[in-house]
């Protein structure tokens, strides 16, 4: 690797490696699944960095890596048999009101799963959306117009929240 590459892969590393953290953790559910997967985005990127050339913006290389790694977890995973963790619990909950714990934690890994299951490019699309890429950005690391994106976006959006609704007296009617 070039001394160029891999002031890059520093440079790539330090300002996107958290959100390559969180791209592997919102693809898979499995903690240690989502650090292997994370750790694969970063080996393809340190290879990438060889053949990039500047046509594009690092940030945009880095997602578009990142990305379709992630995309060829997920075709991989569906073609193969699912598998049931051993152990559903790693801790007991922290101290606090566990009810509230318990909901938001519900909450959380419904919109988890909900986003597991949308085709990759859309799920690439709401990811950047919330990780607060512009929509232009994201136009530019999917290759998709930006009319696209607000449109997936938006639709996205209202599909994950028609999963949840509010409970009577919560501000809205029932």
């Amino acid at each position: 690797m070039t001394q160029d590459a891999d002031t890059l892969y520093r440079q790539a590393g330090e300002q996107f490696a958290p959100a390559l953290a969180r791209l592997a953790r919102a693809v898979e559910r499995d903690a240690e699944k989502a650090r292997d997967l994370e750790q694969e985005m970063h080996c393809a990127l340190w290879t990438s960095l060889a053949r990039f050339k500047g046509d594009c913006a690092l940030k945009t290389w880095v997602y578009r890596v990142a990305h379709n790694v992630a995309a060829d977890h997920v075709a991989k995973a569906t073609r193969g048999p699912k598998k049931v963790p051993l152990e559903e619990i790693d801790a007991l909950p922290a101290a606090g009101n566990i009810e509230v714990q318990a909901a938001e934690a519900l909450v959380l890994a419904q919109v988890a799963e909900l986003m597991r299951q949308l085709p990759p490019l859309d799920t690439q699309v709401i990811v950047l959306w919330l990780e607060g890429e512009s929509g232009a950005d994201i136009s530019e690391i999917t290759g998709l117009s930006s009319g696209a994106v607000s449109v997936r976006v938006h639709r996205i959006k209202a599909l994950l929240a028609g999963h949840f609704t509010l409970p009577t007296g919560a501000g809205g009617t029932p």
